[in-house]
């Protein structure tokens, strides 16, 4: 390995002419080299990226870092925060010697800055509530959501057209369960007549999927106020990007929402935003961390539609990054999208890990000054391989990179920092509202109610008709001056003993005692 022809061949690739990105300085057989800046085409960041690295290599500080270049460079960014450490984006960080040093190798002058920041939040969270309509989420992608079959997905689009055209808003999943249950019952015959029939098992299994959902709280993102996607992409009157921060600190417990929730935020831009070919910076880039947390569950269909829409999305100027510990992590059709790649530390405690690593380092491209697979192991907290796309689509020379600190805070805000967030938000103004107009449930319930009330105004009115019908047949009573032949028998001295024994016999207990009473009278008369 020669150590001029590195630093001539690495300081040769990373030589764009557009805007770029700052990551760091090359590092060479231990080495710092100052002169060689390791730098990221603006351009070309709508063609996804990975930042990859076990726990504590310092890749959460380098997602940190890109997010504020790209602020700096007026690109809007949301940010998924689960483990809650990123807050400190809004806060200018303090200097201190390791800090002082890095910048030093590096060839750069810190100076500590915060960035323009919004909390948002599809969970109990602080932050602008986003939440979108089950009508707006539509049949095929609710069907992959909730994992159903062909069948049971015809089925689901039947019954949008059958709420379609009789406007019953679907707002949220307990506007979809009152109307599968409505169809079941009082509507059978007239869904029946329109649209086909709907078996009870298809109709139980979409329930039950509902249901699933709605035990990972789903109803946070279900309903109204509709979020705009747009309004993640504001700038500030600097001209910086603003930075959406996403708090996800109770979602992982939770990966088929979080999965419900990207898919449908994925689908929503891809939709909205037109077509832009290949602009010289993105619009927006998404950070996704955690990504472990939407494929280890996520099904077969989920994963096509992932898939899809990472292929297609960047035409549109969106770049979507994924943070996680292990390129193994990444569905290997999802992972060949993706053009910048930032490999942190890995480490080998089991034959599994060994094969890992083996298997990442075969992900970036080749180096003939680099032992990729050895070298991971290897790498100190805050460095990095990085390769990444020039300017022409062509990958990048592989570097091992010295990232530079970031200028932010790297720690989290205080929750009196959040709330003075919070309290000049628009977003939250805009978004935090209670919504509450009639949809498909109270049309449903309003209209069962009035078929039940008839139903009980028809009995009663049959009930009325019966009841004047059997006074009507009924014979009038007899004059009590006229008493009948039964009546003249009764009342005769004869028949009084016998009546009174027969009446009293069919009353029972006292029958029964009345005669013991007699016996008892003879015997001891």
């Amino acid at each position: 390995m020669n150590k001029e022809d590195f630093i001539t061949k690495a300081s040769a690739s990373y030589n764009f002419q557009g805007e770029w990105i700052l990551a760091g300085s090359a590092v060479f057989d231990n080495d710092y080299e100052t002169g060689v800046q390791v730098k990221l085409p603006l351009k070309t960041f709508n063609r996804h990226g990975l930042i990859a690295g076990a726990t504590g290599t310092g890749k959460t500080k380098t997602l940190q870092v890109i997010v504020e270049e790209l602020s700096n460079a007026g690109v809007p960014v949301l940010v998924m925060d689960v483990k809650g450490d990123l807050s400190g984006l809004g806060a200018p960080g303090t200097m201190n010697p390791i800090i002082e040093k890095r910048a030093k190798h590096i060839g750069i002058s810190w100076e500590g800055k915060g960035f323009p920041l919004e909390f948002v939040s599809i969970s109990d969270e602080p932050g602008a509530k986003m939440k979108a309509t089950v009508s707006e989420y539509g049949p095929v992608l609710l069907a992959k959501i909730l994992d159903l079959n062909d069948n049971q997905a015809g089925v689901l689009s039947m019954i949008f057209k059958y709420c379609d055209d009789r406007n019953l808003p679907l707002l949220d999943l307990k506007d979809l369960k009152t109307v599968i249950k409505y169809i079941q019952e009082e509507g059978k015959e007239d869904f029946q007549r329109d649209y086909g029939f709907m078996h009870s098992t298809s109709a139980g299994t979409i329930t039950r999927a509902i249901i699933g959902l709605e035990q990972q709280n789903a109803e946070d993102i279900f309903g109204e106020p509709s979020f705009d996607v747009f309004d993640l992409m504001q700038h500030k009157n600097s001209g910086e990007g603003l930075i959406n921060v996403l708090r996800l600190t109770d979602m992982q417990t939770k990966p088929a929402l979080f999965s419900t929730f990207m898919l449908c935020l994925l689908a929503e831009i891809f939709e909205n935003m037109p077509e832009l070919g290949d602009p010289k910076k993105p619009e927006l880039v998404m950070f996704i961390d955690e990504a472990h947390l939407i494929f280890n569950n996520a099904s077969k269909s989920l994963l096509d539609q992932f898939e899809m829409t990472i292929k297609l999305i960047r035409s549109k100027g969106v770049g979507i990054f994924f943070i996680t510990q292990s390129p193994t992590d990444i569905p290997a059709a999802i992972l060949g999208q993706l053009g910048t790649k930032v490999q942190h530390a890995l480490r080998a405690f089991t034959a599994k890990d060994r094969k890992d690593i083996k298997t990442a380092s075969e992900n970036y491209p080749y180096s003939e000054y680099y032992k990729v697979d050895e070298l991971i192991t290897q790498l100190g907290i805050g460095e990095a391989l990085i390769s990444t796309l020039d300017e022409k689509g062509r990958p990048t020379e592989l570097v091992h990179t010295l990232v530079r600190p970031p200028f932010s805070r790297m720690d989290v805000l205080t929750d009196f920092e959040i709330g003075q967030i919070l309290k000049t938000s628009s977003l939250v103004k805009k978004y935090n509202v209670e919504v509450d107009r009639q949809s498909a449930y109270e049309i449903l319930q309003e209209k069962i109610a009035g078929i039940n009330k008839k139903e009980e105004e028809a009995q009663e009115e049959d009930y009325g008709k019966l009841r004047r019908q059997d006074d009507y047949e009924r014979p009038a009573p007899r004059s009590r001056e006229e008493p009948s032949n039964f009546e003249k028998i009764m009342k005769s001295p004869v028949t009084r003993t016998i009546a009174t024994e027969i009446t009293r016999g069919l009353l029972g207990v006292l029958g029964l005692r009345s005669t013991a009473r007699r016996s008892s009278t003879r015997r001891y008369r």
